[in-house]
């Protein structure tokens, strides 16, 4: 082979990288352009639910199933009494929270007990899912409806299972352990349950960041937005996440995502299937994508759902150094999730779950992120060196960065429109700048973030690095 004929072929593999990067990012957002509008049309044909509590109590309250709220918790003492005091306080009509603490190295379990009071007690565990011991089980006197389970270390997983093996409701709420559920989110998420047929299994809820929130007692106090600006950009994504993807899927019967943050749970499917996996760290993901895959397996009709409504609060990264952790085990746990159920991938088996859901989260994250990273580099390569015309490089960057900043701010204009939870103009302004700034530096940093989670993957690194907190704001 000649050098001419060598360095043609290099040019022919240059070309054929840029083509490739291009059509994936220009379909990705497509996809999310149609998923915008059909989230606009979700909203505009909805039935709005009632505006406050006592308009959801008149109408739910003797139609709603009792839940168990499952908490896991890790070296929680600073906060732990707060949290267990607004789950004990929330608007719904029967309710239990189940605090489990898996094995924390602090005081977690002394401050429970002495803050509520709590006794040792004898509950059967009806269902065994854990895989750790239980070391203990206590009941407290002052409040009949909290349950706190003692057990060895097994990390969120195994601390839910346990939850979950405790629980005798008919639904679970498994939460993360710096969630602020609503005061009226239980009776929200639990809606959807009310008018149902026997068929559903799941419900999702959007979820918002706390940054920059005014917190007491545990509770959502005011509403603000952060100082920072990676929290904000933070806003936008999540924006993206709930009201768009998320709606949009449920809307389509492909929702393959209940965050971990908050979930709710038709208790005895999750027994029967087995509870959380231990073995991956996107056990949320993999969850539902189980679900589905069990579901279809046995040949039963369900369908999970979701509520566009805030129902929780979650804390959020607020510098790059956690968000680097956060985003690679996200993207670690999609490529563990898709390795293990490549069997549903354009399998007409699965219905629109194989043929259509599967194979987005493998164009979402698996050819997604190295494509769109990649493109950044090779496109405007390529033109420099004649290979391209520049034009597609130009066309490249609008598709990724003008286009991206256009579904930001449609985002954001459908969440003023029907939701309306921003406190202020100038703080709708302030995340409308965030929506822009994201698609300069941060955007490009989060996909090498996912980047490393691929590697993490093929390393097969299963180690958890937490994501460092700076706590709620107290008013």
């Amino acid at each position: 082979m000649s050098w001419d004929e060598f360095i043609h072929i290099i040019a022919n593999v240059v070309i054929w990288i840029a083509y490739f990067c291009f059509i994936v990012v220009a379909l990705r957002n497509i996809i999310a352009l149609l998923q915008l509008l059909l989230a606009g049309w979700v909203f505009a044909t909805r039935v709005r639910p009632g505006k406050g509590a006592r308009d959801l109590w008149h109408r739910y309250a003797d139609l709603a199933l009792p839940i168990s709220v499952i908490a896991p918790a890790y070296n929680e003492e600073l906060s732990i009494v707060q949290s267990v005091r607004a789950l004990l306080a929330l608007e719904y009509p029967e309710h239990e929270v189940i605090v489990v603490n898996d094995g924390s190295k602090d005081r977690t379990l002394d401050t429970l007990i002495d803050a509520f009071g709590m006794k040792k007690t004898e509950r059967t565990q009806i269902a065994h899912l854990q895989h750790t011991r239980i070391l203990g089980v206590y009941r407290s006197k002052r409040y009949p409806n909290l349950l706190v389970v003692d057990k060895e270390n097994g990390r969120k997983a195994d601390a839910a299972n346990a939850g979950i093996g405790f629980a005798r409701t008919p639904l679970v709420c498994v939460i993360d352990a710096d969630s602020i559920i609503e005061p009226d989110g239980l009776l929200r998420a639990a809606e959807p349950f009310m008018y149902d047929d026997d068929r559903l299994v799941a419900v999702g809820g959007a979820i918002r960041i706390v940054n920059g929130c005014i917190v007491k007692g545990g509770s959502l106090h005011r509403m603000g937005i952060a100082k920072e600006m990676i929290p904000r950009i933070q806003i936008v994504e999540y924006l993206r996440a709930f009201l768009m993807n998320r709606v949009a899927n449920a809307h389509l019967n492909t929702l393959m995502l209940i965050s971990g943050a908050f979930g709710l749970f038709r208790r005895s499917t999750i027994v029967e299937m087995g509870g959380y996996r231990h073995d991956t760290v996107g056990e949320d993901l993999e969850l539902v994508v189980r679900m589905h895959r069990f579901l279809r397996d046995n040949r039963r009709d369900y369908r999970i759902a979701f509520v566009p409504d805030i129902v929780c609060w979650t804390e959020a990264p607020a510098a790059l150094k956690g968000l680097d952790n956060q985003r690679a085990r996200w993207q670690q746990g999609a490529m563990e999730t898709l390795q293990r159920h490549r069997g549903m991938i354009f399998n007409p088996r699965y219905g629109r779950i194989g043929m259509i859901a599967m194979p987005q989260i493998v164009l979402e994250d698996i050819l997604g992120p190295p494509a769109e990273l990649l493109g950044y580099l090779v496109l405007p390569a390529a033109a420099l060196l004649g290979l391209l015309d520049p034009m597609m490089a130009l066309a490249f960057f609008f598709v990724s960065i003008v286009f991206g900043c256009a579904l930001s701010v449609g985002t954001l204009a459908l969440e003023e429109q029907q939701l309306r939870r921003t406190p202020s103009a100038r703080d709708l302004l302030r995340i409308g700048v965030a929506a822009i700034v994201e698609n300069f530096g941060y955007r490009q940093i989060n996909l090498w973030y996912r980047l490393y989670g691929i590697v993490r993957f093929f390393r097969k690194d299963s180690t958890w690095a937490a994501v460092p907190r700076v706590g709620f704001t107290e008013g």
